[in-house]
């Protein structure tokens, strides 16, 4: 039996007014009576909980699989089958790695009612979540008492790489895409394609694809429409050294990276393309060869599920090595790091424009977003504008790298950790639609 914070304030009541109706003797026979009665509702609310068990019935209800950094959603699905009106406190055992121990769902249950509730719960790491017994604690109107009734539903549910992400951003890899914002829809240039068919000429096309004699028979300008090429090698590299532990939002920088490259393998396959995934930091870690079948993404996913970070530095000439050995034909390299300085890019430099002389590399490196809000915020103090002045020597560095990438033909992406996802999906559509890939 609990006793619950209504028994706590009336009982609490009843002795301030023993305390100060001691004094006066005529006072006492009327707190004395207030007493009695508090005892009898009491005696009657334990009554009313115990008499026999409350029928109630609680189950949750959860996907088997839940995505990284994503509001997951759980239901709690409860019914009164008694005559009585409950008021209900559901006390779900959440797994340890949630650190919740405050939550809980207050509400009425009505005799003969079903009640369904819902709490978004969001993973910030990777790996198997062990749900407990469900602990509902039931009180009449009353609400002097509280009786514990104990649902065993133990269950566990793996965290993946964001799935949900990846649906999201599915329907974008088809051809006529672009309603997000922020999602580019690339006009094609060049011609590195497979011809398709001739249509009418429109504002935009590409003039050095108009078809002069379909022109000249139609009498109108008619030009030839290519398709992308297919079956081209993408393969996502992510480094999983110490560089990428730093976390933002709850997540460190690699499971960004964990999670855009599932969805940019995802889209890499519905565009007819090979998805492959490599991971390195002062070892090899997972290497998946590029292959297009339907299993592929299955493999991609619990690769990146096993994936853990290491304390070591990254080694880019070990990581050349890899490239050189594993990938034999030209392939687009979607390489996720984070360099701090610009002596660490300077470090990595020689290996980087190695792998971009067999291969198409783009270097995918996370902007510091706390260091840009400092840089943003307003200053009083001299020690302020110290600290705003170097903030923004270090956002400034940041682009410099960018403009060193390209100088040497390396193509660069600097990002937002929470924006990776949508400029890697820019970045794959524009070099396909310029014919670089």
């Amino acid at each position: 039996m609990y006793l619950s914070n209504r028994f706590f304030w009336l009982f609490g009541g009843i002795i301030v007014l023993f305390a100060l109706a001691y004094p006066f003797g005529w006072l006492f026979p009327l707190t004395l009576t207030a007493f009695i009665a508090a005892v009898a509702v009491l005696l009657t609310d334990i009554f009313l909980l115990y008499r026999r068990r409350p029928q109630i019935s609680c189950r949750r209800a959860l996907n088997p699989v839940f995505s990284l950094g994503d509001p997951n959603p759980v239901e709690w699905h409860m019914e009164n089958h008694d005559k009585v009106w409950f008021h209900i406190t559901v006390t779900d055992e959440l797994p340890v790695q949630f650190q919740r121990r405050d939550f809980g769902i207050r509400l009425p249950l009505p005799p003969f009612t079903p009640h369904t509730a819902v709490h978004d719960l969001t993973p910030l790491t990777r790996g198997v979540y062990a749900f407990g017994q469900i602990n509902v604690f039931t009180a009449t109107r009353l609400g002097l008492v509280e009786r514990r009734l104990v649902f065993g539903q133990p269950e566990n549910v793996t965290v993946y790489p964001s799935i949900i992400q990846m649906k999201r951003y599915e329907l974008f890899a088809l051809r006529h895409i672009a309603r997000e914002t922020g999602i580019k829809k690339m006009r094609r240039i060049g011609h590195s394609y497979e011809f398709e068919q001739i249509k009418n000429y429109v504002q935009g096309d590409d003039y050095r694809s108009i078809n002069w004699k379909a022109s000249s028979r139609r009498s109108a300008l008619m030009v030839n429409q290519y398709e992308d090429e297919r079956s081209q090698q993408v393969y996502c590299i992510i480094d999983k050294s110490r560089a990428m532990k730093m976390p933002f939002e709850g997540l460190s920088l690699m499971d960004y990276a964990i999670n855009t490259s599932l969805a940019i393998s995802n889209i890499i396959l519905k565009k007819q393309d090979k998805a492959g995934l490599l991971s390195f930091s002062d070892v090899i870690g997972s290497t998946l060869k590029a292959e297009r079948d339907t299993s592929q993404l299955r493999r991609i996913m619990e690769a990146l599920y096993r994936e853990k970070e290491r304390p070591g530095e990254s080694n880019y000439e070990l990581l050349y090595e890899a490239v050189r050995r594993l990938i034999g034909v030209r392939s687009l390299l979607l390489l996720f790091t984070n360099f701090e300085s610009m002596y660490a890019l300077e470090r990595a430099l020689p290996s980087l424009r190695r792998l971009n002389r067999f291969h198409l590399l783009v270097v995918v490196f996370f902007e510091n977003t706390e260091i840009r809000r400092l840089a943003q915020e307003e200053v009083f103090r001299t020690a302020d504008i110290y600290r705003q002045t170097l903030a923004r020597q270090f956002l400034l560095e940041k682009k410099e790298m960018v403009y060193k990438l390209r100088q040497y033909g390396i193509q660069a992406v600097l990002t937002k950790p929470e924006d990776l996802t949508l400029h890697t999906i820019n970045k794959y559509l524009e070099l396909k639609s310029r014919g670089l890939i």
